[in-house]
């Protein structure tokens, strides 16, 4: 570990690709009196007809005598940085911009006094690409500049600029699809809640209102991914899309808290502890969300950039963890009444439900948080798209089961009991303790 303590602050980019990321579209970054030896700016994939527009200004160097062929830009992938590093660590290199397995695109040594540059590279091999800076002098340079960057691909045919990294241009028709999807699921649930109103509790309409924000936020995300697509900006739909996901996230972790308290279907009131996991759980909910956005909207490059990426990360696994409690909860009242009491005992074989809903959500919390991220860690920057598809097939399988296994009905053996199936119930449970005596 000694041997690669100098490298350590040479890692972050290593971070940038090894994380889910969503950058792809133009980008103004804002460096200030920076000595760090390397700063990512961005992740793209390429196809045969890439191109980085690169416009760079105001350049203010803190000591502009040392040798300027070792600050500047380049571009590398994931299996060539890991080279650089074992080439930086061996000594075979003193700089990541002397590798040969590094794009140089633009290096300082061919400023000649100037405070600004713009250039265009172009991309011709295809595979995912990190935009990087790198400052070899990092003990005795401080940089300050203003960076303009652009990376898109050109239509083979039209040479229309696409914006969005290649294996995720298609996700506007990915999200829209979805959408479309979850607004067909709020009809049918409005149908069904019409045709057993006698019997719909206050949460069933509560799911509506989750199915609804859910529809409205892919829809919102379909736009700001083709806003991207054709602009390289989402400003103005990113908005829609930030809140929207917002009450989303919020409506859905408050449903499974409601559903595994049995909330509505089986009591109108939470317990203390039950209204504790809510007022923890909202609150780290509007947490997640702000680190989100500042992960999205900062960039990489930014000094905070990966802690507030860890914040969102360690936010969202307390948020999953919380949310189990209360259906714990209930499953453990209802066994230890059981004990004691016939209708409890009818209940506790009746609400087997709950615990299959225990494991339905983690199964679908850890799906979506570590197969999916394990996905996309290990697919090709071609078919990324198809960890976003897996996520949402989860999703939606996810609704469905809930909305199937607690839809309204008039004799739900999950939630009546009557009176001979009680004493059918106590007399079992009298039996069972004269034969453990």
């Amino acid at each position: 570990m000694e041997r690669f303590h100098h490298l350590l602050p040479l890692l972050p980019l290593l971070l940038l690709t090894t994380l889910p990321t969503t950058f792809s579209e133009i980008r103004f970054s804002e460096i200030r009196s920076d000595d760090r030896p390397i700063i990512p700016f961005d992740q793209f994939g390429f196809t045969h007809n890439g191109i980085l527009e690169l416009n760079v200004s105001k350049i203010s160097l803190s000591n502009s005598n040392l040798d300027l062929s070792k600050v500047g830009f380049f571009l590398c992938t994931l299996d060539s940085w890991l080279h650089v590093l074992q080439q930086l660590e061996d000594g075979e290199i003193r700089c990541a911009l002397q590798s040969d397995l590094v794009k140089s695109v633009f290096t300082f040594s061919s400023l000649n006094g100037k405070e600004s540059f713009n250039t265009l590279y172009n991309e011709t091999d295809s595979d995912q690409y990190n935009l990087v800076f790198a400052n070899c002098h990092p003990q005795q340079l401080k940089v300050s500049m203003d960076v303009n960057s652009a990376m898109y691909n050109l239509d083979g045919k039209s040479h229309v600029r696409d914006y969005l990294s290649a294996g995720r241009t298609i996700l506007p028709r990915v999200y829209f699809v979805f959408s479309l999807v979850y607004f067909t699921l709020a009809a049918v649930w409005i149908s069904v809640l019409y045709k057993k109103r006698l019997t719909a509790f206050r949460i069933h309409y509560f799911m509506l209102a989750v199915i609804i924000l859910k529809a409205i936020n892919l829809l919102c995300e379909a736009e700001d991914k083709s806003y991207i697509k054709r602009t390289g900006s989402a400003h103005g739909w990113d908005i829609l899309f930030y809140m929207f996901s917002f009450l989303k996230g919020i409506s859905l972790f408050t449903l499974i808290v409601l559903i595994g308290t049995g909330w509505s279907f089986l009591k109108p009131f939470l317990q203390d502890k039950e209204k504790k996991v809510l007022m923890i759980v909202i609150p780290l909910q509007i947490v997640a969300n702000i680190a989100q956005v500042v992960i999205d909207e900062s960039g990489p490059y930014g000094h905070d950039w990966v802690t507030w990426k860890q914040i969102f990360l360690l936010v969202d696994v307390v948020c999953c963890c919380a949310v189990l409690f209360p259906i714990v909860w209930s499953i453990k009242n209802l066994r230890e009444a059981a004990r004691t009491d016939g209708k409890a005992a009818v209940n506790l074989m009746k609400l087997t439900l709950f615990r299959h809903y225990y494991i339905v959500v983690i199964f679908y919390i850890y799906f979506t948080r570590v197969v999916v991220y394990a996905l996309e860690t290990i697919t090709s920057y071609r078919y990324s798209w198809t960890s976003v598809v897996a996520a949402e097939l989860a999703t939606l399988a996810f609704y469905v089961f809930t909305g199937y296994k607690f839809k309204p009905e008039a004799h739900n053996p999950y939630f009546v009991i009557d009176d001979e199936e009680e004493e059918a119930a106590a007399e079992a449970l009298k039996l069972e303790d004269e034969f453990e005596l």
